[in-house]
């Protein structure tokens, strides 16, 4: 992990009373915060956007 990867953006992100719930319980099963579980949510996404268009470039 470089530098750049260590200093952390703020969002401002709303989010209904319901989602918020969905993601406070997700997060406390899963032992992270809220803003840990959005941030681990973010990065999986990612991680599948770049995997699934890779598979499209190569097809």
């Amino acid at each position: 992990m470089d530098k750049k990867d260590k200093e952390k953006k703020q969002v401002l992100l709303r989010l209904s009373p319901r989602l918020w719930e969905e993601l406070a319980e997700w997060a406390e099963d899963d032992f992270r915060s809220i803003n840990g579980q959005i941030e681990y949510l973010l990065n999986e996404c990612v991680k599948h956007r770049k995997r699934t268009n890779s598979k499209k470039i190569a097809d």
